[in-house]
């Protein structure tokens, strides 16, 4: 269907991602972005640090680049939770991870060469065990933190592919890419560590501490808003168990009203005269489907636009995921919705606007 694009026609064959022209802006734009940035930081670096070895230079730019990255990386989903206007940058994230990845692998490498392929220890072991001191501060290790956080973003690169997403399961593929937190604290600790046991310019440590400030504040801020999405519907109940969830006037055509019942996030859309109530959840990466809309009669995840049919929740052939749907039924202009789910991809029958019926 139409509204099945880029990443989701990727899933069912998983054949080479095809470049649309909205990739290939976004990919070249990062590539430029990267480029620039490269090559302003080693020719200003040469200025005002003329000693500075080539490869020192090299070193310190991929470091410095990769982290900045890590950064957008990590603000891009609370942003899209906040502002709509991010979904695009949310629908690529997978291609500023790989960069991230490649970024810090050349950082990584480069140091390794630089510092530790020249000796008769293995160059791996080196970095595990010649440098730092467990007794004071100043000498705390921290080449092998930055060695951890680079195998943690191998992993989340080398699992990229929707490939890895279907065959792991969401659930297991979502909780390896949550390491990524794990890898941004590494890193935070490294550069503490590293780069600043050497430099004793105080605008590298603040600038260290506003990016992880920043990254608090947007995960704080994000996740009251969402917990205050997730309060408990507290709807009149009928003697059927269907509980009140909104009036028809409260959701716009084609588009959704998200509530909570039961502990899950339920959307409620409206369309072509009729209201149908699915789980919130996309089965591809947990994505909002109520924040979506109906395309094509479908409706259309915001994050890569997997699609399913509101009636059943199940996607349209040849794919063959499914969410599980909820009863409806209108009294008036009140929408009542019944808590417990049917199974993921089970037809319940629209509730009809009498005024188009």
């Amino acid at each position: 269907m139409a509204g099945q694009l880029g990443e989701r026609t990727v899933s069912h064959a998983y054949q080479a991602v095809g470049w649309n022209r909205q990739k290939r802006v976004y990919d070249l734009t990062l590539l430029a972005g990267v480029v620039g940035y490269l090559a302003l930081f080693v020719g200003v670096g040469a200025m005002l640090s003329p000693r500075a070895t080539v490869e020192t230079l090299i070193i310190r730019a991929f470091g410095t680049a990769a982290l900045l990255l890590l950064h957008v990386v990590l603000s891009i989903g609370p942003l899209a939770r906040l502002d709509r206007r991010f979904l695009p940058l949310l629908y690529n994230r997978r291609h500023l991870g790989v960069a991230l990845f490649v970024l810090g692998l050349v950082h990584g490498g480069f140091s390794i060469l630089q510092f530790h392929a020249l000796g008769v220890v293995n160059p791996l072991l080196s970095v595990l065990t010649s440098n730092g001191s467990w007794s004071e501060l100043a000498g705390l290790p921290f080449q092998p933190l930055g060695l951890a956080a680079l195998a943690i973003l191998f992993l989340m690169a080398a699992t990229s592919h929707d490939f890895w997403l279907a065959n792991l399961t969401p659930p297991v593929w979502k909780g390896l890419h949550m390491l990524v937190y794990v890898a941004y604290g590494l890193l935070v600790l490294h550069v503490g560590l590293g780069v600043l046991q050497a430099e004793t310019h105080a605008l590298l440590a603040g600038l260290l501490a506003l990016g992880f400030a920043w990254i608090v504040a947007i995960h704080l801020i994000a996740g009251r808003r969402e917990r205050a999405a997730d309060r408990e519907l507290q709807g009149a109940v009928a003697e059927d168990g269907f509980v009140e969830a909104c009036r028809v006037g409260d959701i716009a055509e084609k588009r959704a009203r998200i509530v909570c019942l039961s502990g899950e996030r339920i959307a409620i859309f409206r369309y072509d005269g009729k209201i149908s109530a699915v789980s919130n959840v996309c089965q591809h990466q947990n994505g909002p489907l109520g924040e979506g809309r109906i395309i094509d009669g479908c409706i259309t995840c915001p994050w890569h636009g997997f699609q399913y049919d509101p009636a059943d929740g199940a996607s349209p052939p040849p794919f063959t995921e499914s969410v599980p749907t909820f009863r409806v039924r209108l009294d008036g202009d009140r929408v009542l919705v019944h808590p417990h789910p049917q199974r993921p991809g089970t037809r319940v029958d629209p509730a009809a606007l009498q005024e188009e019926s």
